[in-house]
């Protein structure tokens, strides 16, 4: 049985983005499998989506830091749900089988992603990452033990994970996870007459940081971004509308991704 695991929690993903999440997973996973959504609401959830509740914190979760936290409540005991399961963010994209996440590596690894951002330093992308269950628990313990403390030394739980996993973690082959801005995006000036593509081998795409799916397939790059043309665009440089450097403006631009609106269904 292959276990997906995710969280939907707050009002940041409607039951659009679970629902969606559960039918990319099923046509792109060999059975049998399951999906458990870890939520505070169950409604508008397909039927096929087991749900458990994510217990509120017995701790103060940390503040001022950018880390996402509130993972640290899978690291350790999760009820009826054991073995071996594979996290993943709502916000990813599945372009091809999720098989390989569970065959490779042995079963009690701790496998993620790499993060792109940091090319010099060893880090995980915990947008998805295969676990056994209880094995990060040490690890859980350690957090809980000063959750300020270690947020304001580490910043993001995936820099915690990186140095505290029990038995270190590794990471997936190159190219099974892409990030949208980074792997998918063409650089500059290719970015105004080349929309971003999947690139060869990817199994997932992740979106990372504040641009979301529902911004790629617009060409947006925040929610809080106009939506325009290439031309518009080069001339908002130089013509006042302009709201961080140049070169920023010049790479913060990109056609629709189209592509999305196909997987994400």
């Amino acid at each position: 049985m292959k276990q997906i695991i995710c969280i939907k929690w707050g009002a940041k993903y409607g039951p659009d983005y679970a629902n969606r999440f559960y039918n990319m997973v099923a046509k792109n996973i060999t059975p049998p499998f399951r999906v458990i959504c870890f939520t505070d609401s169950t409604e508008g959830l397909n039927p096929a989506i087991e749900t458990r509740p994510l217990p509120d914190p017995d701790f103060v979760m940390p503040r001022n830091t950018p880390g996402k936290w509130p993972k640290s409540q899978l690291w350790g005991d999760l009820g009826d749900i054991t073995g071996t399961v594979l996290f993943m963010d709502l916000d990813v994209i599945v372009t091809g089988s999720l098989d390989a996440f569970f065959e490779y590596g042995d079963p009690a690894d701790t496998i993620t992603a790499k993060n792109p951002n940091t090319p010099l330093e060893r880090m995980a992308q915990t947008s998805i990452y295969r676990m056994k269950v209880g094995k990060l628990a040490p690890m859980r313990e350690k957090f809980l033990s000063d959750p300020q403390g270690f947020a304001d030394k580490y910043r993001y739980e995936q820099r915690f994970v990186t140095h505290n996993a029990p038995g270190g973690v590794k990471f997936w082959p190159r190219g099974w996870v892409s990030h949208f801005r980074m792997h998918c995006i063409p650089p500059f000036p290719l970015n105004y007459v080349q929309p971003p593509r999947i690139p060869r081998g990817t199994k997932v795409v992740i979106f990372a940081g504040h641009l979301n799916p529902d911004d790629a397939v617009l060409g947006q790059w925040s929610k809080n971004d106009p939506l325009r043309s290439p031309g518009d665009h080069l001339r908002a440089t130089f013509d006042g509308r302009r709201r961080e450097s140049v070169s920023k403006h010049l790479r913060h631009y990109y056609l629709p991704a189209k592509w999305i609106a196909d997987k994400w269904i």
